[in-house]
């Protein structure tokens, strides 16, 4: 299953996620060795961001992608105060200069704030002209916000899980008929989806680890691209594992089941 973007890159479902890496520095090994494991094992999409560890994580995974670029479809976010069109340009390059690069596949404006969408999309557009980032898009916009935005947007990043399906009800298929994928942040619920015990016996009885689950969920429509952490090798390719599978009907309604998705539209969540 690959997600198709509105200006034509492909990338695989399963992602990898960078927040709170780099944040303690007896985890530096072991969390660059998590990403290399991660592209080793067929992940492609790594997501960062300018104020993930004030920096600390896109200089990490410039470490960690150092000598295979060309392998990462590589996004980062800029902040809203940032998001001016002096402001963007400054921060677009402060995030290569940390992440060793010339480009990025990607650039999101992280959440909504005071500058005017326009100014925003217009800096965008100077960038990809200039060759700085290839495409768009935003990230924690709901319906209403997504409606005011101008063309081009290729992405809206969202808190997106079995606890947290509010989405479902407008978001996503306003998104849908614009073709414009999801990015779904969270997927494990910072790993607290991972405690429930009738996650766990579901799990067990397919095959899969509660995170595998989980995420083969998250990424089932095939236009949801899942980023979760992975903090250990082991963790990477666990992830990298759930590329390909299809939860049968009976698993899917059993989550739905666990998990209702309400019945009416809900403001969109954020962590």
């Amino acid at each position: 299953m690959s997600i198709r973007f509105p200006h034509g890159p492909t990338v695989p479902e399963i992602g990898i996620g960078t927040w709170f890496v780099g944040d303690e520095p007896t985890r530096r090994d072991d969390e660059i060795a998590a990403i290399r494991a991660g592209l080793d094992a067929g992940l492609r999409v790594i997501d960062t961001a300018e104020v993930y560890g004030d920096g600390r994580a896109e200089d990490l995974v410039g470490e960690a992608i150092r000598g295979r670029r060309d392998d990462v479809f590589l996004v980062s976010k800029v902040l809203p105060y940032n998001a001016s069109a002096a402001g963007v340009r400054r921060a677009v390059h402060a995030s290569l200069r940390r992440l060793g690069t010339d480009r990025l596949d990607l650039y999101l404006l992280h959440w909504r704030g005071a500058v005017p969408f326009g100014e925003t999309v217009a800096a965008f557009e100077r960038l990809m002209d200039d060759g700085d980032i290839l495409a768009w898009g935003v990230s924690n916009l709901d319906l209403d916000d997504m409606s005011e935005l101008p063309p081009g947007c290729a992405t809206d990043q969202v808190l997106y899980n079995p606890s947290r399906r509010g989405p479902e009800v407008d978001l996503f298929p306003l998104l849908r008929a614009q073709s414009i994928p999801v990015m779904a942040y969270s997927p494990l619920e910072q790993a607290r989806m991972l405690d429930d015990p009738r996650l766990a016996e579901l799990a067990a009885s397919v095959g899969l680890s509660p995170a595998q689950l989980v995420l083969a969920w998250v990424v089932r429509e095939g236009d949801v691209l899942a980023i979760p952490k992975a903090g250990s090798v082991a963790h990477a390719r666990e992830n990298a594992a759930v590329l390909g599978v299809t939860l049968s009907a009976d698993v899917q309604a059993e989550i739905d089941r666990l998990f209702p998705a309400p019945r009416h539209p809900v403001p969109l969540e954020m962590l």
